[in-house]
Order: C-alpha cells, then sequence, then structure tokens
C-alpha cells in the first residue's frame, strides 16, 4: 500500500510538473523549424547597436577597430556553437535554459547565482534601451516626416513605443512571436543595408580625418575602453539561444542541435552582412566626426531617413519580445513554482502588463540609458557571451591540458575578461557625461 500510494505520489507530481512547463513561455511549444533559429539569432542579435559601430570604429581607430570587430565575430560564434552543442549533451536532458546549463556546470546554487543575475541585467537592459531607442527613433521619424509640427517630448514617443509591447507581451512563447521576429529580422538588414548605402552614395567627406576623436591621452583611452562595451554590446544572442533552441523538437536520432546550427549559420552570415559594411563604410565615409548613430550623420534623403527609423522601430519590437520571453518565464516560474500561483492567463496578463510598465517607467526616467550601453556591455554582456560558455564548457568536458580545446576556450576566457573589466570604465564616463548633458523635459 505504502509503496502504490508512493508511486501515485510522484505520478502525480510529475503530472503536475508537466502540466506548468505545458505553461511556461519556453517549454510550452516544441515545433520550431530552423529558420525559426535563424530569424530569431538574427533579431537577438542584429540590435539598433549596429547603427552604433562606425562612431566605436572612431574610438578605435581602424587597426584596433577591425581587430576587435572580426574577433568579436569568430569567438561569439565559437562559444554560441558551444551553448547548442551543451543543450543536450546529457541523454534525455535538455537544459531549456541558461541557469540550468550553469546549475549543471556549477552546482545548484552557485549556477542560479552566477548566471541569473547577469542573465537579467542583460535582457531587462536591453528591454529599457530598445524602449528607449525605438522611442527616439519614432521622434526621429515624426520630426522627418513633419519638420514644421509641434515637436513633442521623447517621452510622449517612448509611451507610444511601449503601448505596442502591452498588447505582444501577452502573445504566449516564442513560436507565438515568429511572425513578428521575421519582420525584425528583415527590419534589420534593411535598415543596415540603408545606413551604408546612402553612406555610399553621400561618398567620403571633405577634410574627412581617421584620427581619435578625443585629444587628451586619457580621453583617447576612456573612449577606446568604451568602444570595446559598444561592440560587445553588438553580440549579446547567447542570452537567449538555449531558450531558442528549446522550442526546436528533438528526437536520439534527430538532436534539435542540428537544425539549430543551421539556423545559427545563418544568423551569423546576416550579421557579418549588417555589422561589418555598416562599421566599416560609416567610419570611412565620415571618419571621426561620425554621430552616435550613423542615421544622424545621414540627413538626407529625407524620405530615407525616415525609412530606416521606422524599420529601427519594427525591429526594436521584435528584440524586445525575443529578450522579454525568457525573463517572463522566470518571472512566470517564480509565482507557479516558488508562491505557488495557479497558472492561468489573468496571472499572466498581471505579470508581463507589470514588466512592460515598469521598463517603460525606467526608460521615461532616465532616457539616456542608451550611456549604459558601453558598461552592460562589458559588465554583463562580455561574460555571459564571451567568456562564461567557455568556463562550462572546461568544466563539463574537461578537455586535455594544453590540448586545441583547452587553449582556445582560456584564450577565450582571458580576452573577455578584459573586455568585462575595461569596458566599464568607459562606460562610466560615458554615463556621467550623458547624465550631465541630457536635459530631462526634452
Amino acid at each position: 500500500m505504502g509503496t502504490y500510494d508512493n508511486s501515485h505520489y510522484i505520478e502525480e507530481k510529475l503530472a503536475k510538473q508537466k502540466e506548468i512547463d505545458d505553461w511556461l513561455p519556453i517549454t510550452s511549444s516544441r515545433n520550431a523549424k530552423w529558420w525559426y533559429s535563424a530569424f530569431h539569432n538574427v533579431t537577438a542579435m542584429v540590435g539598433a547597436g549596429v547603427l552604433s559601430l562606425p562612431y566605436a570604429m572612431s574610438e578605435l581607430g581602424w587597426g584596433p577597430g577591425v581587430a576587435v570587430l572580426v574577433l568579436s565575430w569568430i569567438i561569439t560564434l565559437y562559444t554560441l556553437w558551444q551553448m547548442v552543442e551543451m543543450h543536450e549533451m546529457v541523454p534525455g536532458k535538455r537544459f531549456d535554459r541558461y541557469h540550468e546549463l550553469g546549475q549543471y556546470a556549477f552546482g545548484e546554487k552557485l549556477g542560479l547565482y552566477i548566471v541569473v543575475p547577469q542573465q537579467l541585467v542583460v535582457e531587462v537592459g536591453v528591454n529599457i534601451v530598445y524602449m528607449v531607442t525605438g522611442g527616439k527613433s519614432l521622434q526621429k521619424f515624426h520630426d522627418t516626416v513633419c519638420p514644421d509640427c509641434k515637436k513633442l517630448k521623447t517621452t510622449y514617443f517612448i509611451m507610444i513605443f511601449a503601448s505596442v509591447h502591452f498588447v505582444l507581451s501577452h502573445l504566449p512563447n516564442f513560436n507565438s512571436i515568429a511572425g513578428v521576429s521575421l519582420a525584425a529580422a528583415i527590419m534589420s538588414l534593411s535598415y543596415s543595408t540603408i545606413a551604408w548605402g546612402a553612406s555610399v552614395e553621400k561618398g567620403v567627406q571633405p577634410n574627412v580625418k581617421y584620427s581619435y576623436r578625443s585629444s587628451t591621452t586619457a580621453g583617447k583611452v576612456f573612449d577606446f575602453f568604451s568602444a570595446l562595451g559598444d561592440v560587445a554590446f553588438a553580440y549579446a544572442g547567447h542570452n537567449v539561444v538555449l531558450e531558442i533552441q528549446a522550442t526546436i523538437p528533438s528526437t536520439p536520432e534527430k538532436p534539435s542541435k542540428g537544425p539549430m546550427w543551421r539556423g545559427v549559420i545563418v544568423a551569423y552570415i546576416v550579421v557579418a552582412l549588417c555589422y561589418f559594411p555598416v562599421a566599416l563604410i560609416g567610419y570611412w565615409v565620415f571618419g571621426n566626426s561620425v554621430e552616435d548613430n550613423i542615421l544622424m550623420s545621414l540627413n538626407k534623403p529625407r524620405w530615407l531617413i525616415a525609412l530606416a527609423n521606422m524599420f529601427v522601430v519594427i525591429h526594436v519590437i521584435g528584440s524586445y519580445q525575443i529578450y522579454a520571453m525568457p525573463v517572463f518565464d522566470m518571472i512566470e516560474t517564480v509565482l507557479v513554482k516558488k508562491l505557488h500561483f495557479k497558472p492561468t492567463g489573468m496571472l499572466r496578463f498581471v505579470a508581463r502588463t507589470v514588466y512592460v510598465a515598469f521598463t517603460m517607467f525606467i526608460a521615461i526616467t532616465f532616457p539616456f540609458f542608451g550611456g549604459l550601453l558601453s558598461f552592460f556591455g562589458g559588465f554583463a554582456f562580455a561574460p555571459t557571451t564571451y567568456f562564461l560558455p567557455c568556463i562550462m564548457w572546461l568544466a563539463i568536458y574537461k578537455p586535455r591540458k594544453f590540448s586545441l580545446s583547452w587553449w582556445s576556450n582560456w584564450v577565450c576566457i582571458i580576452l573577455g575578461l578584459l573586455l568585462m573589466i575595461l569596458a566599464p570604465i568607459g562606460g562610466l564616463r560615458q554615463i556621467i557625461l550623458a547624465a550631465k548633458t541630457y536635459k530631462f523635459y526634452s
């Protein structure tokens, strides 16, 4: 009798666990195709940060700038491959979330303490930055299309942008936002093409200079560190890669890593087509006078710049949703599993609405939040993107000392640590300058 009761209890517990997993956004749908992986990764990776890459080049210079861009592309592709491989390294088990992989590598508690704070900083930080970016791009669109209209505060445009998310955020999971993500991926390629195409059309500017922006040694050093953070911010897709892979079906014969890796390769080709032309051509045309958003340097043709800004708005709508989904998953997991709320539509509605309102409030309160890109780029993006996957790989697979795998992982770890230490230093200076110069009621 006791054995029966025990087995019955276990069955009930497993059934309840399955019911919760079927409700949570990350594990509720596993029928995604490989091309879902491609455009989800493009949407996650190619953010509006691509438009600041020419500015980063002006702070790095030709040689270091090209080296940092290429190295970042190679290192992040390698660490992304590691995460795709580690998703199903244990037979019969899938690590559907970044923190689950961290827990397997570092232990139940330590894994959570290491991964969750950094992942939340990245995802919530990106959502706030995209609230600001979406609002400012809408404002730029409005001012370009109707230069004689009454000027409105940035606050109103952020609220207009947020209103879209009060609706879209109630789509239940990654597969349900596939259409939004596809549109966002197309838009990212479109506005990147406009940025470098319009730069080529404009031609190299008279008296263009390729010297460093700052005239003082201290200024050059801080700018260099800040640019490292901007580049790190441009490669942030790792924070959602396991959650994206969790939506792909998997069997022992056909594991999810096959279609996922195919999608990643396509995504990284698109990333290269967006990043390198914008960064190199933008810097080549404008030199050290380029604005921190290259679209600001391109004032004509007016209709094209307006179109590009609207493309940015559509793209950051999709990007916001991609980065918000794992946060929704964490919030809903805590509410249902820890606080024992019943998994209902009303619970989801309230939780997600509060989160969107929170990111909107922070964006309105600190509209210079974009100045935090360098700080976040180094402080949180560098670990989760550049070297945390390498540390987990070494902890789990334990490659032979001084083997190629051992060396490649340690090189990535050392470069990532340098990035994590140096970029926030430049980022803090950017924050102070932005806070000093910003007019709160503009």
